[in-house]
């Protein structure tokens, strides 16, 4: 990777440019300051954690960047983006240029929140020794799920040959301080960042507490939940499934009442595992910027089509929500412009519980009939009497369309994106153009 920039929270450099200071005559001018100054106590080192969460909520990261990625680069018309926006059109067609500013921008923002991380892990002895083993969590938790964002779309996918060898993304672990001609590295082997991106989640899970007060922050089940995911993309099901159990049976979390309750902050606080915050002062709901309708303070780029709709039996009240606007029908997941977005649900885990009990002949914690009878009574959508793989799998787009979640569900299953195989060179991204000519050990992706 080439020249990350570099992050020192403003809020972390006047904490330690006005420490120490008994007059004002004693403080020195300067117009910067050293980056290791300003992680030296344990309240800078967290300060500059709430940063590394600024990062993740970034809308070309989780404020909603990568998630309409994922979905509209395996879309099959189940929406027409309809915006004027050149760079989400390439990506919709699968016709995607290496410099495509919206591929280009979710490469520089996440590792400028790795960048993050890994200054707080560089100073992680001076964290306070009560509140160290969960900054570290938080730190890894970052990390790992970023990886894993990163390895899925900018390689090929795991199992997709020979995951030894198959070319992923830069591994950095360490803070970037200054340009120098250790910058340019080469791009790490989709087994390596699996490798990382499970030490990390797996020790975020072990360091982080059960319950924190800011549900912006990373918990123990969120952890979990992550791990679950990765475990699922790899085929390990009984890991996978072990990991949603988890979350399950911890007690912390409940399905919201309805299906539309789950996407209302008032009532959606004991589904949501993960979240990122949203208000009126702070945060980015670029969800609401693309999916939701101009009535719903959105651009309405991103449009359903007659195709995905005709997925719900007509009982079922997941294929009501949504609005028509001039013809065109969008979404009400994101019509709430403040309101949180969900980065992974309590939903999410009973669905990978059933699959993963269903393949491996097991009922850890329920059938697989019963969890996913469970998420269909929730829509009040027809009970099943008997369930085959093909079902769970609908029944994982039809509970998390637009979230993010086809993208792997397509990959890992092997399906086609209409006649595009899920391996095909036009639905993995490009290394970014910025990063090739600045760093001439990267490797460009096939087809680009």
């Amino acid at each position: 990777m080439n020249k990350i920039i570099k992050n020192i929270l403003i809020a972390s450099i006047a904490l330690n440019t006005f420490t120490a200071c008994d007059k004002e005559l004693d403080i020195d001018p300067k117009v910067s300051i050293d980056e290791l100054a300003a992680l030296n106590t344990s309240k800078d080192v967290q300060v500059t954690l709430v940063g590394a969460y600024d990062g993740l909520s970034d809308g070309n990261v989780l404020g909603g960047g990568n998630q309409y990625i994922k979905e509209l680069l395996v879309d099959d018309r189940d929406v027409v983006f309809g915006g004027t926006f050149t760079t989400l059109d390439e990506i919709w067609r699968k016709t995607i240029s290496t410099t495509n500013a919206d591929v280009t921008n979710l490469w520089m923002d996440s590792y400028n929140t790795i960048n993050r991380v890994n200054n707080v892990m560089s100073a992680i002895d001076k964290v306070d020794q009560a509140e160290r083993a969960s900054v570290e969590g938080q730190a890894r938790f970052i990390r790992g799920m970023l990886y894993f964002e990163l390895v899925n779309l900018y390689g090929k996918f795991w199992g997709d040959g020979d995951n030894n060898t198959n070319l992923a993304v830069p591994l950095v672990l360490t803070p970037t301080r200054g340009i120098t001609a250790e910058d340019n590295r080469t791009r790490a082997t989709v087994a390596q960042i699996y490798t990382q991106v499970l030490e990390d989640l797996t020790k975020a899970e072990q360091l982080l507490p059960a319950s924190l007060t800011n549900t912006g922050f990373a918990t123990k089940n969120a952890a979990a939940a992550i791990l679950s995911r990765v475990y699922l993309a790899q085929g390990n099901y009984a890991l996978a499934r072990d990991a949603a159990n988890r979350v399950i049976t911890s007690g912390k979390h409940s399905l919201a009442p309805t299906f539309e309750d789950a996407f209302n902050d008032d009532a959606n606080a004991e589904e949501l595992i993960f979240r990122i915050i949203v208000t009126d002062q702070d945060g980015v709901n670029d969800l609401n910027t693309f999916y939701a309708s101009s009535s719903n303070q959105g651009r309405g780029d991103i449009r359903v089509q007659s195709k995905h709709l005709a997925l719900y039996s007509s009982e079922d009240t997941r294929g009501q929500f949504f609005n028509v606007l001039n013809r065109n029908v969008f979404t009400l997941k994101f019509a709430d412009r403040y309101a949180d977005l969900p980065i992974i649900r309590l939903s999410e885990m009973y669905l990978t519980r059933a699959e993963c009990n269903f393949r491996l002949g097991t009922a850890i914690g329920a059938t697989a009939l019963s969890d996913i009878n469970l998420i269909r009574a929730r829509a009040e959508a027809n009970i099943l009497s008997s369930l085959t793989l093909s079902d769970i799998i609908k029944e994982r787009r039809l509970e998390l369309a637009f979230e993010g979640s086809n993208y792997l569900d397509i990959k890992r299953n092997k399906l086609k994106v209409g006649t595009v195989d899920y391996n095909a060179n036009s639905l993995v991204l490009p290394v970014p153009q910025r990063e090739i000519d600045t760093n001439k050990s990267l490797i460009q992706n096939s087809g680009y």
